[in-house]
């Protein structure tokens, strides 16, 4: 596992997929954008904007699942994203499992006064960023 270079995490959706970045060196993850394309070529080329952009080592996607561990329909959408990201990217992709990444970002946005359309509109790059944070926290608890 690289200690150094970014990467870009995605929460996954059929309408919106929030996106958050991080700096390995430095370990914290950051909301960045929310892409709104609901179509393949302009979500892709959005992405791969990003890419171009931020240069990361490695893309992590969001899999969704239902509370007892059962498959969740966006899940399986989710794994068919992650591998087209694999390979259009060429980049090594890792699922995290989502499991109320999104209640968890609405409760950190609200704790900070964010609410209504403010919060509706940052919630999907916040999701992102607590998949990411899951994946950070994976990571240090490997290389203990």
């Amino acid at each position: 596992m690289r200690k150094a270079g970014s990467v870009l995490a995605f929460d996954f959706g059929e309408k919106r997929i929030g996106v958050a970045v991080a700096d390995l060196a430095v370990g914290i993850a950051h909301p960045l954008e929310t892409l709104h394309a609901e179509d393949s070529k302009t979500r892709f080329a959005a992405i791969a904007a990003l890419i171009a952009e931020w240069k990361p080592v490695r893309l992590i996607v969001g899999e969704p699942r239902h509370a007892d561990g059962g498959e969740h329909e966006i899940g399986r959408l989710a794994r068919r994203f992650a591998q087209r990201l694999e390979g259009r990217f060429g980049l090594p992709v890792t699922l995290v499992d989502e499991t109320l990444s999104s209640r968890a970002a609405q409760t950190r946005l609200q704790s900070h006064g964010m609410h209504g359309g403010k919060l509706k509109a940052a919630l999907d790059a916040a999701a992102a960023s607590e998949i990411l944070d899951t994946w950070i926290e994976l990571q240090r608890k490997k290389t203990l």
